[in-house]
């Protein structure tokens, strides 16, 4: 298993490389990948930001619109776009929505393991790859389905002790997939355990409730987004402070006019940058100063 080099460009003065490989974690079929690496990666690994899409959407959404890779060429920061999945499939769910999770439903459980891919194969990829990536310096963010995707794998990160991940931010993200159509029709198909079981392990919503911790979440939506119906930020904003997660720890922020589409991204990636450096570098200046005083 290894990476075979698509396409490559130069961008901000860094490289938006693309790969594709044989994925085992979603049934040895071909995935695709575009990662960027920041100029400052010549000289030694840099901290990763990944990025996952949404619904319908492939690699290239992010990498080609979101326009990212000019504030993660200043601060110096890797970022990763995953596939989303491209399992030709029935009719149960569309290509590009894996919804970000490990299927336990036979029909689906060979070929839909996203969270596997995600949190494990990819980084190991890239590792074997020689890349210079520090993946101990790791934060996830996403849109509508990524977004959903971003904060669950944050939050069970948090909750399984490994805290994989620093921060998690989303845009547009459904936030109680366990009770909208988006999330209960992909929970009922993917999962052995339906709805239940998607609300136990991939519901962001329940899962902030769970969490004792400290945590590091940023979240937008726009209000004139359509399928607002089908994300629920106040409930996912209601369950983190009744758990006990300030607005320090847990923001949700309104962007007035804007809907779900990616055009709205662009307005909010400066302060996701700002954010990104608080809550992985602790602050700047700390952060330095703790290494000046080992």
């Amino acid at each position: 298993m290894s990476l075979e080099k698509l396409s490559s460009n130069k961008h901000y003065e860094g490289t938006l490389t693309k790969y594709k490989f044989r994925s085992a974690a979603l049934g040895d079929t071909y995935t695709q990948f575009n990662i960027f690496l920041p100029a400052n990666a010549a000289q030694g690994k840099v901290p990763v930001l990944v990025y996952l899409a949404g619904l319908t959407c492939t690699e290239d959404n992010g990498a080609q619109k979101g326009g990212f890779m000019r504030d993660a060429a200043a601060q110096g920061i890797a970022l990763l776009f995953p596939d989303t999945s491209r399992v030709v499939q029935e009719s149960m769910v569309k290509i590009g929505a894996g919804f970000y999770l490990n299927a336990t439903n036979p029909k689906w459980s060979k070929h839909y393991n996203m969270l596997n891919h995600v949190t494990q194969e990819l980084p190991q990829m890239l590792e074997k790859a020689g890349l210079p990536l520090d993946f101990t310096r790791q934060s996830i963010f996403g849109h509508s389905m990524g977004g959903h995707g971003a904060l669950t794998v944050y939050l069970a990160s948090l909750l399984s002790g490994t805290k994989q991940y620093r921060s998690a931010s989303a845009f547009s993200p459904i936030c109680e997939p366990s009770e909208v159509p988006w999330g209960t029709k992909a929970f009922s198909g993917y999962l052995a355990g339906g709805v239940a079981e998607g609300k136990d392990r991939y519901d962001a919503t329940a899962m902030i409730g769970k969490v004792k911790g400290a945590v590091n979440i940023l979240v937008d939506y726009g209000t004139a987004d359509n399928f607002l119906y089908q994300l629920h930020p106040d409930k996912f904003l209601e369950a983190a402070r009744v758990a006990g997660h300030d607005e320090v720890q847990v923001r949700v922020r309104k962007q007035e006019g804007y809907d779900i589409a990616t055009t709205y991204i662009d307005i909010c990636i400066r302060p996701y940058s700002l954010f990104w450096n608080v809550s992985v570098l602790i602050w700047r200046v700390v952060v330095h100063a703790n290494f000046l005083k080992a």
